[in-house]
């Protein structure tokens, strides 16, 4: 059986994904910094399912993880999933609060990706996806401090893949997931923050959705997944033509607020999700 790891497990879309790699026909190790949450999901999934604390800011917590399941099988997929958001604009934002994104966002993901290549190299074969966000290709005005972690992220995920492949490694594949806004208790008190619009300024996804979309690559690896895909292009736009986007600027983020209120309405109501 296929062994699988998925970080910040205890709630929300890392929640979802591990239940969907269940489905999937993998042995899951929920992995979560609240031990109690981590605990609570592994019950809920079932017997293929391992709870287990993991901060992923701790880089021995994360190489013994992957030892250990190394050592007793193969480590086949680990999901970098575990992520923290804090919204607003940059000369307002703590230096606390900005450090605490780097060190979950940037800092967690490369412990996860570096650990799971351990046992990985080892057996010249697995999978380390890294699920990013689209904040991770366009500088979201008033996310731009989680933005610029999200940057990074990129970078690392893709410039690891360029490394593996330069050193002739060709069976480990590594893959950045970005998707748009997703309803998760991250973004569940962000319905009256203006500087969180962006957020909500495409289509607001579910967790089982992306989780899906997560699956299906683990069967069909590739280096960028962007959920939903019509995304990335108009994107992509906004970061090759600044001048133009600073232009725009007002327009999108009065419909990305006039969105944001309209889905507070709905889920209000209870119309969504």
């Amino acid at each position: 059986m296929r062994t699988a790891v998925v970080t910040g497990a205890g709630s929300g879309l890392g929640r979802a994904i591990a239940a969907e790699l269940i489905e999937r026909g993998y042995r899951v190790h929920v992995t979560d910094v609240d031990a109690g949450a981590a605990d609570r999901v592994s019950a809920e999934l079932g017997s293929e399912a391992r709870g287990s604390a993991l901060d992923i800011r701790d880089e021995a917590a994360c190489r013994g993880l992957a030892e250990s399941i190394g050592r007793t099988g193969s480590l086949d997929l680990w999901v970098n999933n575990a992520g923290v958001f804090f919204s607003g604009v940059p000369w307002e934002q703590s230096a606390e609060r900005r450090q605490t994104m780097l060190d979950v966002n940037v800092t967690g993901l490369m412990n996860g990706t570096i650990a799971a290549l351990g046992p990985m190299r080892a057996a010249g074969r697995g999978h380390v996806v890294n699920v990013v966000s689209l904040a991770g290709i366009v500088a979201a005005p008033g996310e731009v401090a989680y933005s610029a972690t999200k940057h990074a992220a990129m970078a690392f995920t893709l410039g690891t893949l360029f490394d593996l492949r330069r050193s002739g490694i060709k069976g480990i594949e590594l893959s950045a997931v970005c998707p748009d806004g997703i309803w998760t208790p991250m973004l569940e008190d962000k319905l009256d923050d203006p500087d969180a619009a962006p957020s909500f300024s495409g289509r607001l996804l579910t967790a089982g959705e992306v989780a899906k979309e997560v699956g299906r690559l683990t069967e069909r690896p590739r280096p960028i997944l962007i959920v939903p895909r019509w995304r990335g292009p108009f994107l992509r736009f906004v970061d090759l033509f600044p001048r133009i986007s600073l232009r725009l600027l007002p327009l999108v983020m009065r419909d990305a607020r006039r969105k944001q209120r309209r889905y507070k309405k709905l889920i209000e109501a209870g119309k969504w999700p």
